[in-house]
């Protein structure tokens, strides 16, 4: 007899809304406390956004922080930000380390003649190091790089809410597009609070994770669909209720092996793509839990039109965009 993974029931009966206004505020307080952070506290932007000059440093002897701040301090370089790199892929005798230096006065970026000072300097007090890679962006194109960052957002999510207006009804874009925005708005939220470095891994992270929503979104709206027309007298929260828990093994499931995936990335993939996998792990927690407690929410407070016009349109399936591949 052949073995089969279940992680939830094959029927399941939970009320997603007994709790709908507790779950509901405390994504309106996620997403406030998100928006204060990154006013106040700000992110903490990569080289691609922020602009100067990342070395990333290597070594076979464990040098402290100190003696290399103190070797760049002589450079007259300004403020240097040095930090180490921890990896459970890194051989014992392997040392990493990441300094950013910031353009110099009357610059656009550091200068080659000062990216070996600085490394004169570091070799100076350990002659074993090594500088695998030197990423440097001016200050005009970082500034750039976040307004095209931010439209890159703003575009995917404008065409994820046409799309489903076009396929499904307002109500239901404007379900999904909010719990789009709320997802990316708390996952940069907690780059903020926790000052994760940003780049543009983690905004190709935060487009991923629009992608990931909508779709899981998108199956729970074509299968509300379906039981519109198919129930048409059951009350829209019975019927969402239904709807959720008929689709919730395959969410559940999706959602998973999905996050193990990721979670082998986090663990075994390199500091390279930490921030970008860290993001995406985030990101498929706060997408299901936005599918399950955000998007349907709004549906249900807008309402959805169950007049007889709309019912035999449901039940012939001749909307113009009805029959959309997902």
């Amino acid at each position: 007899m052949a073995f089969r993974l279940k992680l939830v029931p094959t029927t399941t009966n939970i009320d997603f809304f007994r709790w709908q206004w507790i779950t509901f505020g405390i994504s309106v307080l996620a997403v406030v406390v998100s928006l204060i952070s990154v006013a106040v506290i700000g992110l903490n932007f990569g080289v691609d956004f922020k602009g100067g000059t990342t070395i990333r440093t290597e070594s076979n002897q464990n040098v402290e922080i100190a003696v290399y701040r103190e070797a760049l301090d002589k450079l007259g370089l300004g403020e240097v930000s040095i930090t180490e790199v921890f990896d459970p892929s890194f051989r014992a005798d392997q040392f990493v380390k990441m300094l950013r230096v910031a353009p110099q006065d009357g610059y656009e970026a550091v200068t080659p003649e000062v990216i070996t000072e600085v490394e004169e300097a570091l070799k100076a007090v350990d002659p074993a190091i090594t500088f695998p890679s030197v990423e440097s962006v001016g200050p005009k194109v970082s500034s750039e790089l976040i307004w095209k960052a931010l439209l890159s957002v703003a575009a995917g999510s404008a065409g994820i809410w046409i799309y489903v207006w076009l396929r499904f009804e307002w109500q239901f874009a404007v379900g999904c597009v909010a719990a789009l925005i709320h997802d990316v708005i708390v996952t940069v939220g907690v780059f903020s609070i926790f000052q994760l470095k940003f780049d543009l891994t983690i905004v190709a992270a935060l487009l991923t994770i629009l992608g990931y929503s909508v779709n899981d979104t998108v199956v729970i709206f074509d299968r509300l669909r379906e039981n519109l027309a198919k129930y048409k007298t059951m009350p829209l929260r019975d019927m969402m209720n239904l709807t959720t828990n008929e689709t919730l093994s395959r969410t559940i499931m999706t959602a998973t092996t999905t996050f193990l995936a990721l979670l082998a990335l986090f663990i075994f993939g390199g500091d390279v793509i930490r921030g970008f996998v860290f993001a995406m792990l985030f990101g498929v927690v706060i997408g299901t839990y936005s599918t399950l407690y955000v998007a349907k929410n709004i549906v249900l407070m807008l309402g959805v039109d169950r007049s007889e016009k709309q019912k035999k349109e449901r039940a012939k399936g001749d909307h113009e965009f009805a029959n959309i591949d997902a």
